[in-house]
């Protein structure tokens, strides 16, 4: 499998489930402004979109949107490893923690990366994200993960989100479960390697 990614973006999420899976993949950087990839191919050829992540599959078709490929990753490893099995309540309930990252949180941060937004705008945009922050932090109260005790790929999901956070100035001092929960996920030995191969950890 090829997983297509920049830095940093919301493809760490699939990176950081690759990891966590131990399945065989090879990583292919996407320069997003310019939709190419390092060897110069035209990156729109693979995903129209123009977005990442995209994931190459072994039969040459590819597969696009961060909730889809998480899930497909968790499914080739089996066994509940990083998802519940699917037909169980509990996957959907993993779907919906999914859903509410990629659709209510993800899509607020959307517009903090704009240059014509203006401030008024993006501390509407800010305001937004905390009240969804201040959710994830009640519901992760006496929780190692957010589902339960056990790492899945919401996890990986959530965590990059929250590293967004810091980028852009939004203050989460006061979610005590969050900041708990986002330095457990950040220490996972294969989250580590993750951020290490995209050039994402802070040196001391």
């Amino acid at each position: 499998m090829k997983l297509y990614y920049s830095p940093g973006a919301c493809s760490l999420s699939p990176h950081i489930a690759l990891s966590e899976s131990g399945l065989p993949f090879e990583l292919v950087k996407v320069d997003l402004r310019a939709k190419k990839l390092e060897n110069g191919d035209d990156y729109t050829q693979i995903n129209p979109k123009g977005s990442v992540p995209a994931l190459g599959l072994d039969d040459g078709s590819v597969l696009t949107e961060g909730p889809a490929i998480v899930q497909m990753i968790a499914d080739k490893v089996g066994g509940g490893k990083l998802a519940p099995e699917n037909g169980t309540p509990e996957r959907y309930r993993l779907q919906e923690w999914l859903n509410f990252i990629s659709t209510d949180l993800h899509k607020s941060f959307g517009p903090l990366f704009s240059p014509v937004l203006g401030d008024d705008a993006k501390q509407f945009f800010k305001d937004r994200i905390v009240k969804y922050f201040a959710y994830a932090d009640k519901q992760l109260a006496g929780k190692d993960y957010l589902m339960g005790s056990q790492f899945t790929v919401a996890d990986g999901y959530l965590f990059v989100i929250l590293s967004w956070a810091e980028r852009m100035k939004i203050d989460t001092s006061s979610f005590a479960n969050l900041n708990a929960y986002k330095a457990r996920v950040g220490a996972r030995p294969q989250v580590q390697a993750a951020l290490q191969s995209e050039g994402l950890l802070k040196k001391a």
